[in-house]
């Protein structure tokens, strides 16, 4: 009697342990290690040393040299961008409170 137990217990136990075995194994078989950077990314520590020559233009976004942003920057300090009109301004205010106040009050349909 105590070898039958002894046997049903063990076919019980391969059962449960060799598929649970094959499905750890499958899952980590085509994985690959995502813990590290790509070789090709340069490392943060190098970026941060790195003296930055080229830069945007604030107005419209493209590529300069640092003379020409340094020239660019004194024209905007010169002759600033013209002002937008209060009453637009005051719109754009009173979009962005309502934009805020619907996200906090949904049920508030105005």
């Amino acid at each position: 009697m105590g070898r039958v137990r002894t046997r049903k217990a063990i076919k019980l136990l391969s059962l449960v342990v060799i598929p649970v075995t094959l499905v750890i194994l499958s899952s980590n078989w085509g994985s690959e290690v995502i813990a590290l950077p790509p070789p090709e990314d340069t490392p943060e520590e190098i970026l941060r040393t790195k003296i930055i020559i080229e830069a945007r233009s604030p107005i419209d976004g493209k590529l300069l040299t640092a003379a020409e942003y340094i020239q660019l920057q004194a024209q905007l300090q010169l002759a600033p961008p013209p002002k937008l009109d209060p009453k637009i301004r005051d719109q754009i205010f009173l979009l962005r409170l309502r934009k805020t106040l619907l996200q906090f009050f949904p049920f508030l349909n105005f």
